[in-house]
């Protein structure tokens, strides 16, 4: 271990050779939208590479989509002929083409998937519509977008009450069949396509105020595709024996219409070869586990809450899990306290489990902390992947020194080109040398980046800043609590105060008094909750997992629907 980094000395001398010169992962500079930037050398000049070279995994299975009993199977040859026919059809049917956008709104399903492929291969941009969205939702992010045809399920399309969508609509349940097999002898596109040019359009999380539409590029999805692959052959050089003969099988459980679902399983998988298990409807506990068992899930990745609700659940013992030997994922903080419980709770991921840091703006990863390291610093979301440059700065840009709290800036080749169609916005968070401003505030210790909170999230209380992931933190480390979020109460004196809300695990009754006295045991006095709210009923939620604040603060309606289809 070096004593400076915290680094094991075996898995620095593995990154270094990996991104050196003749190295699988070598870095180089180059020229991405005008800027000079490390990126990897060796990768795919487009997203319909992948698609052309995934024939080579023949009949093997890539995607499993389980709803009980019912198992569909697409392997990747069939993926493949599916894409093609697809493709065929939009363009002769719909007129699509290089630049045009097509809408998906549907739960996860291979539809989905295929639609996303056949799309990007036409050098379209298919736009990953938030599957959770309410009727009004779902109109904004159409006319948003302007797609040239739709493709939705029918139980979407019920939320706009009948209406029109106002644009042509191919709906999966009625009509996709017909696209799957227009021509299954058709070849894949050829239009030429560029690495920058535009691949999806995703919405953020759209927790306050509209989303906005972050335009992902070929050449940032390829990029974060990179970063994840260097993760996994670190780890795998580090712990060749971890890697056993069982076969690779990944279980997910997170949406298409986020980075976590699409970037890094379905166009990750199709890279790799991996075969893949999808989950049908509402995150339930029970299925995951049952799925683990049946299927010999090797490797996970999920939200800390999936995470919560699996490792804390009473029929834990009674499933056999033990296929299961890495887990991660991101998109919300893991505590220390989560951490500690899932690795009691499933062993095999002590020395795998990983967190990482990342936003839809950066096509979804800059820093991992996995392994020895995460054992070591639990509370950090990592080091900067390679070709991910990080900076802290201060509310005039200028770079903080180490420890110095401030905001997250990133740049690299993952970083987005833009907003959809809104360039004030986009000019308010890409900055000179296509700097991203993330809005998030953390640190940097030891090489390691250390979140605070979002900006928006930030309590002041009579001038000192408060930032709710500490308080949250020291709070689920609490065994009778189960979820937990901190937010502000205006205040005529102090300008705002805390509160916290809370709900208790299964069968425990929490008392407000014995919370504070627990805050304060390791929290200065300034930041221990005054207001509590215990309650039973679920945080709200976003579908990457992230508690909607603004409901809570204000009484704001969820402008979500997380059904049995979500």
């Amino acid at each position: 271990m070096n004593p400076v980094t915290g680094v094991p000395e075996a898995l620095a001398k593995i990154e270094a050779d990996l991104v050196a010169p003749g190295g699988y992962f070598e870095v180089v500079e180059d020229d991405v939208l005008g800027e000079r930037m490390p990126v990897f050398k060796n990768r795919m000049a487009n997203l319909r590479d992948a698609v052309i070279a995934s024939v080579g995994f023949g009949d093997r299975e890539y995607l499993i989509f389980s709803d009980g009993d019912a198992r569909r199977v697409i392997t990747f040859q069939d993926h493949e002929r599916a894409v093609a026919s697809v493709a065929a059809a939009l363009r002769d049917r719909f007129g699509v083409g290089p630049g045009d956008r097509v809408a998906i709104l549907a739960a996860n399903c291979p539809e989905w998937i295929v639609t996303f492929w056949a799309t990007i291969s036409l050098g379209a941009i298919a736009v990953g519509l938030n599957g959770w969205w309410v009727g009004p939702e779902i109109r904004y992010g159409i006319e948003d977008s302007d797609p040239v045809v739709l493709v939705a399920d029918a139980k979407r399309l019920a939320r706009l009450g009948g209406e029109d969508p106002g644009v042509p609509t191919i709906v999966i349940e009625d009509d996709f069949d017909d696209l799957w097999s227009y021509d299954l002898d058709a070849a894949l596109p050829e239009v030429p396509i560029v690495e920058d040019d535009p691949a999806v359009i995703l919405y953020t999380s759209g927790t306050t105020g509209r989303p906005k539409g972050a335009i992902n590029t070929h050449r940032n999805i390829i990029a974060a595709l990179g970063l994840s692959f260097f993760h996994g052959a670190r780890m795998a050089m580090l712990n060749p024996a971890s890697a056993d003969a069982s076969p690779t099988c990944q279980l997910v459980t997170s949406p298409l219409f986020h980075v976590s679902g699409l970037h890094m399983t379905a166009v990750a998988y199709l890279v790799g070869g991996v075969r893949s298990i999808w989950t049908v409807g509402r995150f339930d506990p029970l299925t995951v586990m049952g799925l683990i068992e049946r299927e010999r899930i090797t490797h996970w990745s999920y939200t800390a809450t999936m995470l919560h609700r699996v490792v804390s659940h009473p029929a834990l013992e009674d499933h056999d899990l033990t296929s299961l030997r890495s887990g991660g994922g991101g998109g919300s903080t893991f505590s220390p306290a989560l951490q500690k419980r899932a690795k009691a709770a499933l062993p095999n991921l002590g020395s795998t489990m990983g967190v990482g840091y990342g936003q839809t703006e950066c096509a979804a990863l800059a820093t991992l902390n996995s392994g020895e390291e995460l054992n070591l610093f639990p509370e950090s979301a990592g080091r900067p992947l390679p070709t991910v440059q990080l900076e802290i700065r201060d509310a005039l840009g200028v770079p903080l020194p180490a420890g110095d709290e401030g905001e997250i800036h990133l740049r690299g080749p993952m970083v987005m080109p833009g907003y959809w169609r809104r360039p004030e916005a986009t000019a308010e968070v890409i900055g000179p040398g296509h700097w991203l401003r993330t809005g998030d505030i953390g640190r940097m210790e030891g090489g390691r980046l250390y979140l605070a909170s979002r900006r928006r999230d930030l309590i002041i209380r009579g001038g000192e800043n408060i930032y709710p992931v500490e308080i949250e933190n020291r709070l689920e480390a609490h065994p009778g609590v189960a979820e937990v979020a901190v937010i502000p109460v205006e205040h005529e004196e102090l300008g705002q105060e805390v509160r916290a809300v809370v709900v208790p695990a299964a069968g425990v009754a929490l008392d407000a008094g014995e919370l504070a006295s627990w805050c304060a045991e390791s929290l200065s006095y300034f930041k221990v909750p005054t207001h509590w709210d215990i309650r039973r009923e679920p945080l709200p939620r976003n579908a990457a997992g992230k508690v909607v604040k603004q409901v809570l603060v204000d009484g704001a309606a969820l402008q979500f629907v997380e059904d049995d289809e979500a």
